[in-house]
């Protein structure tokens, strides 16, 4: 049974934040964050990771947690990779929430919550529990379902009705989505209409174009980040963009060094040099085999003490949504191991000595697939 108890120490940004938030406690709170509180700096996915039998490890995503907030990042969102999204049940994204709640708080990190949907009522199960557990924030991509504007307009309305802290709109959907990107109009549209939206994670082609638009549209847009690994990130930021939002926090500490150098300009070439050792470990997709936004990543993972295995879900044939989960390993060779550590090794002046905290998470937490009803 999910624990009904939950309650992250969370939120009510003084910019930014919805009206109703002055009438909820709950939302109102004060905490400590890193970085901006209208929600800007780096917010990297975490990683889903998962028991040798495949269930979702609920001790290790509750460790990754506190090892993004001992790297000083301002923010971590989950559950937004598509795999995490389209590959897990509702129960387990709804229990990894709790626990995610659990674990930030009190911390500075700010915990941002994933809340999408096949359609606007599967949505809401998630942004729902999601306010029941009082976030810094909450993401939402596109509905499965949508094709359209007005689709995605009575979608993300819906979510403003029952959304009181800032909401981060994706604007590409997941791999079952089929329709275009939401317009500039329309989210400028929304962030005119409700004051915790404008903020936007913009990853849709033409990128470049789109995120100009979007800036030139300040201050109803409150803030765009960069996405798509990071590899436009240095450029994007010169644009104006103030952050990232992507599957890298295994590299947690690295994008905040990025983040405060960007955001104080104090030091252009210890900048370029942050961020193209950045650049060196997300160049290894093009020689080491896998999924780019897991693959060789889980190896850091495990070399920084967090994560116990390489393993991942994955879509079965053509991107469908497989009945049962299907577990795979990344596999390396010598070659790529010490090719890793070479590289890895130039990022330590830029790394913190994090030693992630030991979890508290019982054992039936980790509960069993059987059963679980998506």
């Amino acid at each position: 049974m999910l624990a009904a108890t939950v309650a992250a120490g969370a939120a009510g940004f003084a910019a930014g934040a919805s009206p109703r938030a002055a009438a909820d406690p709950a939302a109102s709170r004060e905490r400590a964050i890193l970085g901006d509180p209208r929600v800007r700096g780096p917010f990297p996915i975490l990683s889903t990771p998962f028991t040798p039998s495949g269930a979702v490890d609920y001790e290790v995503l509750a460790k990754q947690a506190r090892f993004v907030d001992a790297c000083g990042s301002p923010g971590m969102i989950w559950p937004q990779s598509g795999d995490s999204v389209d590959l897990l049940t509702a129960h387990e994204k709804l229990r990894g929430m709790e626990v995610l709640a659990e674990a930030t708080r009190g911390r500075r990190s700010a915990l941002c919550l994933g809340v999408q949907g096949r359609d606007t009522a599967e949505m809401l199960v998630f942004a729902k529990h999601a306010e029941k557990l009082a976030p810094a924030a909450i993401i939402s991509r596109p509905p499965d379902s949508g094709t359209t504007d007005d689709d995605m307009r009575q979608y993300w309305r819906a979510l403003a009705a029952v959304a009181r802290r800032p909401v981060i709109i994706q604007t590409t959907g997941g791999t079952a989505y089929k329709g275009k990107p939401p317009s500039i109009a329309l989210l400028i549209e929304l962030a005119r209409e409700f004051p915790n939206f404008g903020y936007v994670k913009e990853e849709a082609a033409p990128v470049l174009a789109r995120m100009k638009e979007l800036l030139a549209a300040r201050p109803a847009i409150r803030r765009v980040f960069s996405a798509m690994g990071g590899f436009g990130w240095l450029h994007q930021s010169r644009l104006g963009t103030e952050g990232l939002i992507t599957e890298r926090a295994v590299y947690a500490d690295l994008l905040a060094r990025i983040w405060n150098l960007m955001d104080t300009g104090a030091d252009p070439d210890a900048l370029q040099d942050a961020f193209g050792k950045l650049l060196l470990m997300l160049n290894l997709r093009e020689t080491i085999p896998g999924n780019q936004l897991r693959g060789y990543h889980l190896y850091v993972w495990k070399m920084r003490g967090v994560f116990t295995n390489m393993l991942s879900r994955g879509y079965g044939p053509n991107n469908s949504i497989p009945a049962k989960p299907i577990l795979s390993e990344q596999t390396l060779t010598a070659d790529d191991i010490a090719e890793i550590g070479t590289r890895f090794a130039a990022l330590k002046p830029h790394l913190k000595a994090v030693r992630p905290l030991e979890s508290t998470i019982r054992p039936e937490d980790h509960g069993t697939m059987k059963g679980d009803a998506r």
